[in-house]
């Protein structure tokens, strides 16, 4: 299934708050970052989603540029954690019974010893 791309005028028109020129310095910012098509810049859903998160960020706390760069880079790291855990939960719950018990006794000895 192909994704669907969304021109920098269509974007402007979906994403509250965004502009022309708030767009453009999200882009030098490389808070986000759009597709090159022969058509131009292009955006996928995701990127959308990004730069409403982007636009409420700077409406409701007036983040400035390299503010969100780095929240956004904190969420992209958070995003990336998140699907490692998951994935390494899968592989677990794929284990034996005593492996997954063994690995469940294991994370809490060493989460009682970081507390």
């Amino acid at each position: 299934m192909m994704s669907r791309h969304y021109s920098e005028a269509e974007t402007i028109a979906i994403v509250a708050d965004l502009t022309a020129s708030r767009l453009g310095a999200f882009v030098r910012a490389r808070v986000v970052s759009p597709l090159a098509t022969p058509q131009g810049p292009a955006y996928r859903e995701a990127d959308l989603a990004r730069l409403q998160l982007l636009c409420d960020l700077s409406e409701c706390y007036e983040l400035q540029d390299d503010a969100l760069a780095m929240v956004m880079s904190l969420i992209d790291q958070l995003n990336t954690m998140r699907g490692d855990m998951r994935a390494l939960m899968q592989a677990v719950a794929s284990e034996p019974d005593e492996v997954r018990h063994r690995v469940g006794s294991n994370v809490r000895r060493v989460r009682i010893r970081l507390d």
